[in-house]
């Protein structure tokens, strides 16, 4: 039976915020394209196959897998990034829903995806549990996190966005998703295997954002959610400040940015 979206789950906690930037994630989302092609190529997608991504975000994979001949499906927790998805990929269901309630019957996918959106579920576990609840029997469930902290160039801006806070709002105030070490050997795998799910492989993917100017970065980097809820401690220009001093070390000769990060998989089965 399909369950349906909480009030109090990823949407309600998420949503406003991502829905303030984003057609700049958008942006970023292109750019994290192989990042899901090396999804592609680990769990082939047919045609016919139905995919289900959960934080499909503005549609970047679910346009991928679509090509691929998949029927694919999508839920956010933003509104807005949801009309994005349904414009680039118009034909997917596309719907705002809760990580932690997912609004599908048992068994309905042949596979589904999440990149780097488990861990902002209010319950991770019960988000995976809900991933492999609509997933059919032995089917792959794709789970996408950050790389160790020292391989990803973007853990100077998070240090250094989370001092900030930490000096404006020492009693309170914004704080990114938890986010352990999730990419440490046998973390995500026992996570995984708590919520039910059948740890089969893991992989790394290094690869690097690229940004010409420091607006097109402080754009790019302000959009995300965790973000949004910086700039309402720090204000707009001081959060784009910290952002541009701490990814000064990362300038290319040219004046633009590289940044390398590492991104880590597991595939599990339902």
């Amino acid at each position: 039976m399909a369950t349906t979206t909480t009030s109090k789950g990823s949407s309600h906690r998420w949503g406003a915020l991502w829905d303030e930037r984003a057609n700049d994630w958008a942006g970023v989302e292109d750019q994290q394209a192989p990042t899901y092609e090396e999804a592609l190529r680990h769990v082939e997608l047919g045609s016919g196959v139905r995919a289900l991504e959960v934080g499909c975000g503005s549609g970047t994979f679910l346009r991928l897998a679509a090509d691929c001949g998949a029927r694919v499906t999508g839920i956010d927790a933003s509104e807005e990034l949801v009309q994005l998805a349904r414009k680039l990929v118009p034909e997917a269901d596309v719907r705002v829903a809760d990580l932690e309630s997912l609004p599908f019957g048992d068994a309905s996918f042949d596979a589904v995806f999440g990149f780097n959106v488990f861990f902002f579920a209010i319950d991770m576990v019960g988000a995976l549990r809900e991933a492999r609840r609509v997933s059919k029997p032995d089917t792959p469930v794709v789970i996408q996190v950050w790389g160790e902290p020292e391989r990803c160039d973007l853990t100077a801006m998070k240090q250094a966005v989370g001092a900030a806070l930490a000096t404006a709002a020492p009693d309170g105030g914004a704080e990114p998703p938890p986010q352990p070490s999730l990419a440490a050997p046998g973390v995500l795998e026992a996570i995984a295997e708590q919520a039910g799910l059948k740890p089969e492989s893991v992989f790394d993917l290094s690869w690097a954002y690229e940004y010409a100017c420091d607006a097109d970065l402080a754009a790019a980097m302000v959009s995300a959610g965790p973000m949004r809820e910086a700039a309402a401690v720090l204000g707009e220009e001081g959060l784009r400040d910290v952002i541009v001093e701490s990814l000064e070390p990362y300038r290319t000769a040219r004046g633009g940015y590289r940044l390398a990060n590492e991104w880590h998989f597991l595939i599990s089965r339902a």
